[in-house]
This record gives structure tokens, C-alpha cells and sequence, in this order.
């Protein structure tokens, strides 16, 4: 089920009129939890017993963790767990790649190997929840708060339909705390949800489907050379396309939240007005970057030991990054591609106080927004590498973007050219304008009127384009 769908609004408005009716909060609980079960099963209804397993294991591998004293016990049961969930993970989104890359590297070296490659069926959302589930047996592990008293408030925690096939990730201090209580959402929260709900699909619907995904996809999808201009516009199109994509999915899940009066973490905070690497990852995925920063970066050494070493944590948790993202060499040097940027970055700034720098750049608009876009250039290379299926695609897109080879024919109309240049500008500066400040804390100024025509039109636009939405990107990560 996905939100910019006609099942997802009745679906929606059942479990609104459920959770306002007046039935005990353990009961309004429990509809939750069945809701959150329906809404996943809607892919594929096998899957839910995957999902149910690694809730009720990682429950009491969590409580046990908690209690045991034993360091040699305690050790075993973290590795039991990691190896369960990552075991998992492993076999649904990077069984068939292993399997290609062992048998190629097995005729690489003269065996004659050829098996028959599985069809393995990727559970929906399966490297969202495993993370969840993951900090929380970490946290446990290392007693950085307190086992969930309630099965029903884990599995809810760990399902909970918002967040549940594409985030935000979510740790237990963050959501847990709210199921303990009774919640309603007030006319506010209400009201500031189903905005959010409107923007977040306006921005998907309306922005990425209807205005960049069709150029996106046909220059990508193009077998022939492309000229210089077509290949600019085609990754200047899913450099827009997967942030309205993704962000939209991330409002869409905070604002649905909210109208059940509970409260989701930020997951995107104006990432293309960005001054810098280290600033974009603090902007773009944060719940993502915040995960592999607190488990991944600082496990690795962060910057306690040395240059050196925190080079080496920031390029591995940038490559593992990036392979989180799907099972392709191709992501791994989207990350690795991320990582050199930072490198770069650090350097530099090692070199000069970071600090006097930035407040430089903030207090010089202009310089600000140089470096904004530079960075902004430079992210849309990497884009290619995630957005193409192979090396060979890549270096055939980047010989184009950089006008080594410009023998391709056009291939987009002057319509696509447009509808990229208008709504890419658009983003940049909406970004670097809003990039201290909220939407909702600018809609809360608004006037009542002035609010309501702009909400009107999200709809109207919503109605216009309702027959281009399709499924959310991040759903097959």
C-alpha cells in the first residue's frame, strides 16, 4: 500500500475514526498494530511472518541483553542477533549479488562455475526495519537505555505503518515513550498533519512524477549516446526526482503520523542548500546518516584516533552506505564517490578553522550560495552512479555530461527540457531560502486565508496529477 493511492485515503480514514473512538489505549494500540500488519501485507502478506520474527527475537534477545552480566553471554547473544538480522538482510537484498560476484570471480581464477542464479522476492522496507531493530538490540548491548517493558509497544514500535517501509528510522527513546500513554492528535497536530500529508504528496505526485520522472528515465534508459544538454538535464531530473521522491515519502509518513498524535523524527532538512559534504549529510537522510554515524563511524574510530583513522571510518561507512542502498557495485561508488568528497572536505578544513570559515560563508550570502551550488554540482555526479545500472552506463553518461563524446542525437522535447528547468531552480532556491527555517513554522504565520490557497492549490495540482504517481524509490532500498 502506498500513500498516493485511492486504497491508502480509505485506509487511512478507517484507522483515524478507529483511533478516535472511545475504546482503551491498549486496544487503540492493538488496531495499530493489525493496521500496520494490513498496510504491509498489501506487498506481499508472507512476509509479514519475516517481519514478526525478527520482532519477537530481537524482544527478547533485547530484554536478555539488558540483564545478563555474563560478558562471554552477552557477547554471544549481540552476535546471535546481529547475525539473525543481518543473516536475513544478506540472503533477501544481496543473495543473488554475492552468488554473481562469487561465480565471476570463480571463472575470473579458472573454475568452470555456473549455478542457477535464485529468484529471491526483496521484502518491502527490509533494510528500514532491520536498522531499527538492530540500534535497539546495540542499545541494549551497551545499556544506553532501558529494555521495552511491552511486546505490543515493541512490535508497534518496529511496525508502525509511517515509518515502516521507508522510514524515518526510528530508535526506541524516539517513538517507544509515545506509545506508553494515551494519544489523540489535537485540532493542531490534526491540522499540521494533514498538511504535511498534502505537501509531502504534491511534492511527489505532482513534482517528481509528473514533472521529472519521464526525462529522468529516458535519458537513463537511453541505449544511444546523448548529447551534452540531455545528459545534464536528464540528472539534473532524478537530482530532483528522488529528492521530492524520497522527501515527499518522509513528510507524507511524518504528517500521517502526526494526525494520530505522534511525533516522527526530521528526515530532510533543505539538502541542496548545503555548504559542503559533512552539512549535505546532516541535511539529506538524516535519520540514515545519524544511524551510521552513532553505529558504523564512531565504532570505527570516528575522529578520536587520528587523521588516518577517521579517514578510514569515513570512507567505510560511507562505502557500507552506500551498498545499503541496493545490491550493485554501482551504490558502493555512489558512497565511495560521497566519501572522497569528505576527504576533500576534511582536509581543507583541517588546514583553516572550520569554524571562522562557515561563519564566513553564512554571513556572506553570496559566497554561501557559491559554494551551495558547487556542491549541488558535485552531489549530481555521484547521482549518477545510483541512479545507473552499471559502470558502463556511468562512464557513458559522465563522457557526455563532460562533453568528451557529443555525437548523440537529442532525444528529449523542448517541453521535458523546460518542465526540468523550471522545477530544479525552483528547488535550489526554495532550499537555500528555507534552509533555517521549517514549513510548518512558516504556515503557522501565515494568515488563514492565505494558508488555505495555498493548500487549496496542493489539492487542486493533486487532482490534475493523480494518475502519475507511482511507487515511492526508496521502497526497493
Amino acid at each position: 500500500m502506498v500513500f498516493n493511492s485511492y486504497t491508502f485515503i480509505a485506509f487511512f480514514i478507517a484507522i483515524l475514526i478507529l483511533h478516535n473512538l472511545p475504546f482503551s489505549w491498549k486496544t487503540k494500540k492493538v488496531n495499530l498494530l493489525l493496521a500496520s500488519y494490513l498496510f504491509y501485507a498489501a506487498w506481499n502478506p508472507p512476509f509479514i511472518l519475516l517481519l514478526w520474527l525478527s520482532t519477537v527475537v530481537d524482544f527478547y534477545v533485547g530484554k536478555a541483553l539488558y540483564t545478563q552480566e555474563n560478558p562471554y553471554k552477552k557477547k554471544l547473544l549481540l552476535v546471535l542477533s546481529l547475525i539473525g538480522n543481518l543473516g536475513m538482510l544478506c540472503f533477501f537484498k544481496y543473495g543473488t549479488f554475492l552468488l554473481e560476484n562469487f561465480v565471476s570471480l570463480s571463472n575470473l581464477i579458472g573454475f568452470n562455475y555456473n549455478p542457477a542464479i535464485p529468484t529471491i522476492i526483496l521484502p518491502a522496507g527490509i533494510s528500514f526495519y532491520t536498522f531499527t531493530t538492530l540500534c535497539y538490540t546495540i542499545d541494549m548491548y551497551k545499556k544506553r537505555s532501558e529494555p521495552v517493558k511491552s511486546l505490543l509497544d515493541f512490535s508497534l514500535f518496529v511496525t508502525f505503518f509511517p515509518h515502516l517501509v521507508a522510514g524515518p528510522i526510528v530508535r526506541p527513546p524516539q517513538l517507544v515513550p509515545q506509545f506508553e500513554t494515551p494519544r489523540v492528535a489535537s485540532r493542531k497536530q490534526m491540522m499540521d498533519g494533514l498538511l504535511l500529508l498534502s505537501l509531502g504528496l504534491f511534492m511527489k505526485v505532482v513534482l517528481a512524477d509528473s514533472m521529472l520522472s519521464e526525462t529522468a528515465d529516458a535519458v537513463f534508459n537511453s541505449q544511444s549516446m546523448l548529447p551534452f544538454l540531455d545528459a545534464w538535464i536528464g540528472v539534473f531530473a532524478f537530482s530532483g526526482q528522488i529528492f521530492l521522491d524520497f522527501a515527499g515519502y518522509s513528510t507524507c509518513a511524518i504528517g500521517v503520523a502526526l494526525c494520530l498524535g505522534f511525533v516522527l523524527p526530521q528526515n530532510f532538512n533543505y539538502p541542496y542548500a548545503a555548504i559542503g559534504f559533512s552539512d549535505f549529510w546532516k541535511r539529506w537522510h538524516i535519520t540514515l546518516s545519524s544511524w551510521l554515524r552513532d553505529y558504523l563511524y564512531i565504532p570505527l574510530g570516528g575522529s578520536r584516533n587520528g587523521q588516518l583513522r577517521t579517514y578510514y571510518a569515513l570512507m567505510m561507512t560511507m562505502l557500507i552506505g552506500g551498498l545499503w542502498h541496493g545490491a550493485n557495485w554501482t551504490f558502493v561508488a555512489w558512497g565511495g564517490l560521497h566519501g572522497l568528497y569528505l576527504w576533500v572536505e576534511k582536509f581543507f578544513r583541517d588546514r583553516r578553522s572550520a569554524d571562522s570559515d562557515e561563519n564566513g560563508m553564512k554571513n556572506n550570502s553570496i559566497t554561501g550560495f557559491s559554494y551551495a551550488l558547487l556542491t549541488f554540482m558535485l552531489v549530481n555526479i555521484t547521482w549518477v552512479f545510483f541512479r545507473s545500472d552499471s559502470f558502463g552506463k556511468s562512464y557513458q553518461m559522465l563522457q557526455a555530461m563532460f562533453g568528451i563524446i557529443n555525437v548523440g542525437k537529442p532525444i528529449l522535447t523542448t517541453l521535458a527540457i523546460l518542465k526540468v528547468a523550471l522545477v530544479i531552480p525552483a528547488i535550489i532556491l526554495f532550499h537555500w531560502f528555507m534552509r533555517n527555517t521549517k514549513v510548518l513554522d512558516v504556515a503557522h504565520k501565515m494568515s488563514w486565508w492565505s494558508l488555505g490557497v495555498v493548500w487549496s492549490f496542493l489539492i487542486l495540482f493533486l487532482i490534475w496529477a493523480q494518475e502519475s504517481g507511482s511507487s515511492f524509490i526508496y521502497f526497493q532500498f
